[in-house]
Protein backbone atom coordinates (compact mmCIF):
# COMPACT_ATOMS: atom_id res chain seq x y z
CA UNK A 1 0.00 0.00 0.00
CA UNK A 2 1.31 3.66 -0.89
CA UNK A 3 2.07 5.43 2.17
CA UNK A 4 2.37 8.85 0.18
CA UNK A 5 -0.74 10.59 0.60
CA UNK A 6 -1.27 14.54 -0.53
CA UNK A 7 -1.27 15.90 2.55
CA UNK A 8 -1.67 19.96 3.60
CA UNK A 9 0.22 21.15 6.51
CA UNK A 10 1.16 24.59 7.15
CA UNK A 11 4.08 26.38 7.06
CA UNK A 12 4.28 27.27 10.74
CA UNK A 13 3.15 24.32 13.30
CA UNK A 14 2.18 24.64 16.95
CA UNK A 15 3.09 22.09 19.42
CA UNK A 16 -0.79 20.42 18.63
CA UNK A 17 0.63 20.43 15.46
CA UNK A 18 3.62 18.66 15.94
CA UNK A 19 2.08 16.22 18.16
CA UNK A 20 -0.22 15.11 15.25
CA UNK A 21 2.19 15.03 12.48
CA UNK A 22 4.86 13.38 14.43
CA UNK A 23 2.02 11.19 16.29
CA UNK A 24 3.44 11.87 19.61
CA UNK A 25 1.81 13.19 22.74
CA UNK A 26 0.76 17.02 22.75
CA UNK A 27 3.47 17.24 25.43
CA UNK A 28 6.11 15.19 23.68
CA UNK A 29 5.68 17.98 21.31
CA UNK A 30 6.33 20.64 24.09
CA UNK A 31 9.48 18.77 25.54
CA UNK A 32 10.68 18.48 21.89
CA UNK A 33 10.24 21.85 21.23
CA UNK A 34 11.68 22.74 24.39
CA UNK A 35 15.15 21.15 23.82
CA UNK A 36 18.45 22.27 22.47
CA UNK A 37 18.65 20.61 19.25
CA UNK A 38 14.60 20.94 17.29
CA UNK A 39 14.47 24.50 15.16
CA UNK A 40 12.13 25.86 17.38
CA UNK A 41 10.48 29.69 16.89
CA UNK A 42 9.34 31.68 19.61
CA UNK A 43 7.11 34.29 19.49
CA UNK A 44 5.86 35.55 22.59
CA UNK A 45 5.38 32.74 24.45
CA UNK A 46 4.32 30.48 21.73
CA UNK A 47 6.83 27.60 20.82
CA UNK A 48 6.40 27.46 17.08
CA UNK A 49 8.18 25.35 13.81
CA UNK A 50 8.35 25.71 10.40
CA UNK A 51 7.19 22.82 8.54
CA UNK A 52 10.45 23.46 6.03
CA UNK A 53 12.69 23.43 9.21
CA UNK A 54 10.65 20.41 11.13
CA UNK A 55 11.16 18.50 7.94
CA UNK A 56 15.06 19.26 8.40
CA UNK A 57 15.43 17.90 11.54
CA UNK A 58 13.16 14.48 10.58
CA UNK A 59 16.06 13.97 7.78
CA UNK A 60 19.01 14.50 10.07
CA UNK A 61 17.75 12.58 12.81
CA UNK A 62 16.19 9.69 10.95
CA UNK A 63 19.55 7.61 11.29
CA UNK A 64 17.89 5.48 13.88
CA UNK A 65 19.20 8.19 16.66
CA UNK A 66 16.65 8.72 19.35
CA UNK A 67 16.26 11.86 20.86
CA UNK A 68 15.96 12.40 24.46
CA UNK A 69 12.73 14.49 25.35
Amino acid sequence: MDENRNVSVPRVMNAGQVAEYLGISKQGAYNLMNSATFPTLRVGKRLLVSTDKLLEWIEEHSDNNQVAV
